[in-house]
């Protein structure tokens, strides 16, 4: 918003009433249930906050492991919170398990402001939230014990009045104050409040903390008592300001650092790479301090026209943590110290480029060296205000790696060597570190990562195995990782929960992060991906590319095509590929400018690569289908000089291929026969890197042999392969395969059985193709408004027609042709 004169104008404050949250010690809670106990648990508590968002008209503003809610309304507010309790409560008892959060509840005026498109591709949330509210919301939360629901004295005026709303449930909650309090920040003392049902609710004194104080008069202490309290206090203050060590920099929790490379004295190569990894792997521990990635910072240092392979030496490490907003920089050192060696780290304020502390022990031979660089870790990280409590969750590097430089320092190389794609070199040097230690479990999980990229999948779950099996010798982050490797290697696997579980607990993991968002996205809960994606989509993460396309898919399927469209030109100029790519035309023949569309696709360049041959291909035949040019689309097709060599982008063109003989109408059996015989082998190869992928594929030809009214080829294909896709956890290819046996009820006129086998998937994720066929059984069974409902549902859904993934986008042509056919009320959907 601006004002006349074109400046920005400040938001004008309004009256809210804001709600926060926390669930109580959940990261013990995963290490007690296990990660894919926990994910399913998270799963389910994220349903049930959804549900009471939208029962109570809540917004949604920010979470972790809590929540900061907007309402209209305090009763709303407070309804929720009493549900959410409760709803938890019930979460637990399934589990056998006692699940609390505290929450807080204020009514206050609050400045909200959208932030721009760029701000919210780099991170930002899309509302902002400010004011003293806030803050005074989040002590109450934090002054509130396990289950209790704390109120301002305004909150609770307003709240009281209109209890009555609440029926039954209101009548049974209890108010109780608990005296003033003073909160740090808010300037002035506040009336506490807790609302809660007797039995259910603590309704006891919350505890005083460093943060919040019950503001008693004096007369309440005997002065005996206030004199020696005072002179304990000051002794205590004393001791503390004597003892306590000053902070080494202006650090919050998250905050970014730069690692550079090791300055190594002592002449003796094993230190050069095995110390950094050592300290890199010691950090990667912390839920307080995030590394930035070595590939961030050979991409900040190439756009700095710095060679990419630099040592990162002080300078080149003070310019790349200027450059990305990182707070400190960390230079290990190693030097002779008698007989033994002095580890050490520089902390430097890259800001003054100055050492502010150095942290430092001695190693008395390089055997010891993990267990110094354990020791300076701990020193650094205490430095840097990380709890007690939170250092002794962290596993000796001796046992979270190894106690070997040498196997260490094969490590390290091998890692660097994944990332210049040198897989043979890589793979010696894996080999290498495990013959020298075969206890090392991180090397047993990066030979498995290797034959997974190459696409030797028996062999990567062999090493995976392995990895596993000493899962008691890796860190929690990295067991996390692993487990979702294993659900991405196994043949019938679904890893989301898994990299949810990652995501969730190590907010910097962009692997969890962007993965999660890639899952959702694939099972079209487009919703709940964009956070994720999102939060991938930051300049920390020098893979960002991946999530920003994401992201732009997850806005066409949400309706918005103009944010989609800026997102993928941005993805693409960091990508340096020009101004042309395929994910654009889907954007605009999502804002209908399919002229556009055309000009671009004149001007994409395959580069020889048969994958984006075929993507230009689908995006060349999505505008064709959106206008309903048949003579264009079967053009296309003969013209098509694609020639794919792995099998699965050659069965991928003949779908392509075949759902154009559906939408044109032309006798496609033989093709349907040919692709048929090609894929249904490829069903039993689990080692085949695609798969998973193969059963969607064989799912999209049963439906288009049903398309194409070929009963007998689907139901045949249906009954071969039946246990292979029944064996699959995929929740896509069980909707497709519910869609398809729906649609085989339709072709035997039984309208209201393919009605019945489809309610079940009506849960706002599933396919296009699940309306498309209860459109035509609500006509086949005359129910007109039936009929009518669905083809809304077409009609608003337009974005997901596009933006549905199912077997890379085969059936997307088909979707818009049958959203088209909707808008125009025309009642042949090429339906058998």
């Amino acid at each position: 918003m601006q004002d006349a004169g074109g400046t920005p104008a400040t938001p004008a404050p309004q009256v809210r009433t804001l709600l926060l949250t926390d669930l109580c010690d959940s990261v013990a809670l995963v290490e007690k249930l296990g990660d894919a106990a926990a994910a399913e648990l998270f799963q389910q508590h994220d349903r049930l906050v959804l549900q009471l968002q939208q029962q109570w008209k809540g917004r949604l503003i920010d979470r972790s492991d809590g929540l900061l809610l907007l309402f209209e309304r305090p009763i709303n507010g407070l309804a929720f919170a009493i549900d959410y309790l409760r709803g938890l409560r019930e979460l637990g008892r399934a589990r056998g398990l006692v699940l609390h959060a505290r929450a807080g509840m204020h009514v206050g005026e609050v400045l909200t402001w959208h932030n721009s498109a760029e701000a919210v591709q780099a991170g930002a949330k899309s509302l902002e939230v400010e004011g003293l509210a806030k803050p005074l919301a989040a002590r109450l939360m934090a002054l509130a014990r396990p289950g209790q629901i704390l109120l301002s004295a305004v909150a609770e005026s307003l709240t009281r009045r209109a209890v009555p709303e609440l029926g039954e449930s209101g009548g049974q909650l209890l108010w109780k104050s608990h005296g003033r309090w003073r909160f740090k920040g808010v300037p002035t003392a506040q009336e506490v409040f807790e609302a809660g049902v007797p039995g259910f609710a603590p309704l006891r004194m919350p505890r005083s903390s460093p943060k919040a104080r019950r503001d008693l008069p004096l007369w309440r202490s005997p002065l005996a008592l206030v004199a020696e309290a005072a002179l304990l206090l000051a002794l205590g203050v004393g001791l503390w300001f004597a003892t306590r060590p000053e902070p080494a920099i202006a650090f919050a929790e998250r905050d970014w650092v730069v690692m550079g490379d090791v300055a190594n004295s002592t002449g003796e190569s094993v230190f050069d790479a095995s110390i950094r990894q050592a300290v890199m792997l010691g950090l990667e521990q912390s839920r307080y301090v995030n590394v930035l990635s070595e590939g961030k910072v050979r991409e900040s240092l190439e756009m700095a026209r710095k060679p990419a392979d630099a040592t990162l030496d002080r300078s080149l490490a003070v310019d790349v943590a200027i450059r990305e907003g990182a707070r400190a920089v960390l230079l290990p050192v190693v030097t002779r110290h008698g007989d033994g060696y002095r580890i050490a780290i520089d902390l430097v304020d890259p800001n003054a480029d100055s050492v502010v502390r150095t942290y430092h022990a001695v190693a008395t031979a390089p055997d010891k060296a993990a267990a110094a660089v354990d020791d300076v870790l701990n020193q650094l990280r205490k430095g840097l205000g990380e709890s007690v409590a939170e250092l002794q969750k962290s596993i000796p590097l001796s046992r979270a790696s190894t106690g070997s430089l040498r196997a260490l320092r094969s490590y390290a190389l091998a890692e660097t060597a994944m990332g210049k794609r040198s897989f043979e070199e890589a793979r010696n040097l894996y080999q290498a570190a495990v013959e020298i230690d075969p206890e090392f479990a991180l090397a047993y999980a990066g030979l498995a990562k290797l034959h997974a990229r190459i696409g030797e999948m028996q062999p990567a779950r062999e090493q995976l195995q392995k990895a596993l099996a000493l899962q008691s010798h890796l860190p929690h982050r990295e067991r996390l990782y692993l487990k979702a490797w294993q659900a991405e290697l196994e043949p019938g696997g679904w890893p989301l929960e898994n990299w949810r579980a990652l995501a969730r607990l190590y907010p910097d993991s962009f692997a969890g992060l962007s993965n999660t968002s890639w899952y959702l996205l694939q099972d079209n809960r487009f919703s709940e991906a964009e956070p994720f994606a999102r939060a991938a989509a930051v300049p920390q993460d020098h893979l960002r590319i991946y999530p920003m396309v994401q992201l732009g898919q997850i806005h066409i399927a949400l309706n918005q095509p103009e944010l989609a469209l800026r997102t993928l030109r941005q993805a693409h100029e960091l990508e340096g590929k020009g101004d042309a790519d395929d994910a654009e035309v889907d954007a605009l023949v999502a804002l209908r400018r399919n002229e556009q569309a055309e000009q671009l696709l004149a001007r994409l360049d395959n580069g020889g690569d048969s994958l984006q041959s075929l993507m230009n291909l689908r995006a060349r035949l999505l505008v064709q289908a959106d206008r309903d040019d048949c003579a264009a689309m079967r053009a296309t097709v003969v013209s098509d000089r694609t020639k794919p060599t792995v099998a699965y982008l050659q069965i991928h063109q003949q779908l392509l291929y075949a759902s154009i003989d559906v939408l044109c109408k032309k006798d496609g059996i033989t093709r349907l026969d040919a692709i048929a015989k090609q894929l249904s082998p490829l069903l039993r190869k689990t080692d085949d890197p695609a798969w998973r992928d193969h059963n969607l594929q064989m799912l999209a030809l049963i439906y288009l042999a049903q398309r194409q009214g070929q009963g007998a080829l689907a139901s045949r294909l249906l009954r071969e392969n039946h246990d292979v896709i029944e064996a699959q956890r995929s929740p896509v290819v069980a909707k497709w395969y519910r869609l398809v046996q729906a649609m085989a009820y339709l072709q035997d006129a039984r309208a209201d059985a393919a009605i019945a086998a489809l309610q079940p998937l009506l849960d706002g994720s599933e396919p296009v193709q699940a309306h498309v066929v209860l459109l035509e059984s609500h006509r086949l069974s005359g129910d007109a408004a039936g009929a009518s409902r669905q083809r809304q549902w077409l009609l608003a859904h337009r974005g997901q027609a596009i933006a549905e993934l199912m077997a890379m986008k085969v059936l997307q042509p088909l979707n818009v042709h049958d959203v088209a056919m909707a808008a125009s009320s025309v009642d042949d959907l090429s339906a058998p």
